[in-house]
């Protein structure tokens, strides 16, 4: 067996810049989340779907609840949940079988990790999805249920995403929480949690009230080990983090990327008014990272909050082109400025980085990111690239270009199962340093 096999990432020559995208999956996944209605099984399962498609992992989610809406009518009552209507019960199962039916061909053509997104609250339904991806296809499976007792954290729930579902779309509020309450309740009759005892030969995490404890079994390989890690990371206090580039630098000016240069006058002028944009926001508990580079530290240097330098928030390593422009490059290395060109996002610099690399750099950012509370980053185009790719779902032919202009202050509220983005443009003027996808590049375009 040869190597390419077995998931090695060849490069072209002299490892620089061509290389393929690195294959971290041997075998299919699974992933069946467990758990009552408005226990956050959703938020999980788009969180982990956006967490490995960003380290380059194919993943999609199959929500149940989507297949049961195409395959009834209008939702009219809890009445459809209740364990003795029958009919319902057999529509509800027909459903779950197409959805896996849906998940194993979609694994079977090049997926990854499919997200199995349904209560799967008894035995009898898991031991049927273990009987289907493990038995007849041979895929790996782990389950992840969500248990809460916790009223605040389920009631939450409720009103921030259940009751602006389609199926309460022509109810009111009060009556919708009533229905989707007895919803839970017919669910409660029959649930069965994950059996340490009668289900040890499955592999599974718990999470209970959204991380206070964990339980993990037989987990199974390097994906199962990212999934609990990632998992026992994220947290659902509200909190806002905020990004910014480091003020307008020399070598900005100059057209030069890279290098470790100071910041312009306009710079420091920004540097000035983005320390009373955050006086003025009165942040309760903010701390404020950077990269060790100098134009991030002279940045926040008026801003009253803990810092944190991280290494790991350096600039992309442009290798033997640093402190070079654009124009420099495609006259010196012609080949290189064509095949970054494309094929941005996997391009690795000769002796620098891809922004592939820059993900693999980042993951203990987003981590700790996903642990803390307000947090104002301040670093450098690629890198905010990168992390604004994760909380906004952007894909890696996205990522490369996405705008992330000098002087701007890029707000980010996570909400229900995403993030709401604001960019705050402050008074200081500043060069354009971002170049778009070439019009050119067939391979681009």
């Amino acid at each position: 067996m040869d190597l390419k096999s077995l998931g090695w990432k060849f490069l072209n020559k002299e490892t620089f810049g061509y290389g393929e995208r690195a294959n971290y999956v041997n075998s299919p996944h699974v992933i069946a989340m467990v758990g009552l209605p408005a226990r956050g099984k959703t938020y999980i399962a788009k969180k982990l779907s956006r967490y490995l498609n960003w380290i380059g992992i194919n993943t999609k989610v199959f929500n149940l609840g989507e297949y049961r809406r195409h395959a009834t009518t209008a939702y009219k009552s809890h009445e459809f949940f209740r364990q003795d209507n029958e009919e319902a019960m057999a529509i509800r199962t027909n459903c779950a079988i197409k959805a896996l039916e849906d998940v194993c061909k979609w694994l079977n053509s090049g997926g990854e990790v499919a997200v199995f997104d349904a209560t799967n609250s008894t035995k009898e339904r898991r031991k049927m999805i273990r009987s289907i991806v493990v038995d007849k296809m041979g895929y790996k499976l782990f389950f992840v249920e969500s248990i809460c007792d916790d009223p605040r954290i389920i009631e939450q729930n409720i009103m921030e995403v259940k009751i602006s579902s389609p199926d309460y779309k022509n109810m009111n509020t009060e009556a919708a929480l009533k229905d989707f309450l007895l919803r839970i309740e017919h669910y409660q009759e029959k649930y069965q949690p994950l059996d340490e005892v009668e289900e040890n030969v499955l592999s599974y995490m718990k999470i209970f009230n959204t991380g206070e404890r964990i339980v993990v079994n037989r987990h199974e390989g390097h994906i199962q080990s990212r999934i609990v890690y990632y998992l026992m990371n994220i947290h659902i206090t509200p909190r806002t983090i905020y990004f910014t580039r480091h003020g307008e630098s020399d070598h900005n000016i100059r057209g030069l990327i890279g290098g470790d240069s100071d910041l312009s006058q306009r710079g420091v002028q920004y540097a000035k008014v983005l320390a009373n944009y955050i006086k003025d926001q009165h942040i309760d508990g903010l701390r404020v990272w950077t990269s060790w580079l100098k134009r991030t530290i002279q940045t926040v240097a008026d801003v009253p909050a803990p810092q944190e330098r991280w290494k790991a928030l350096n600039e992309i390593d442009a290798g033997i082109c640093e402190e070079m422009s654009y124009a420099e490059i495609s006259k010196k290395y012609p080949d290189e400025f064509k095949a970054r060109d494309q094929n941005k996002y996997v391009y690795r610099y000769p002796r620098g980085e891809s922004y592939e690399d820059l993900v693999a750099r980042l993951e203990p950012v987003i981590m700790e990111l996903e642990r803390q509370g307000n947090v104002l980053v301040v670093s450098h185009q690629a890198v905010l690239r990168c992390l604004l790719a994760y909380f906004l779902d952007k894909t890696s032919d996205e990522l490369p270009y996405l705008q992330v202009p000098l002087h701007t202050v890029i707000k980010l509220t996570p909400v229900a199962y995403g993030c709401k983005v604001e960019h705050i443009k402050l008074p200081i003027e500043a060069v354009d340093t971002h170049r778009p996808k070439p019009e050119d590049c067939p391979v681009c375009v």
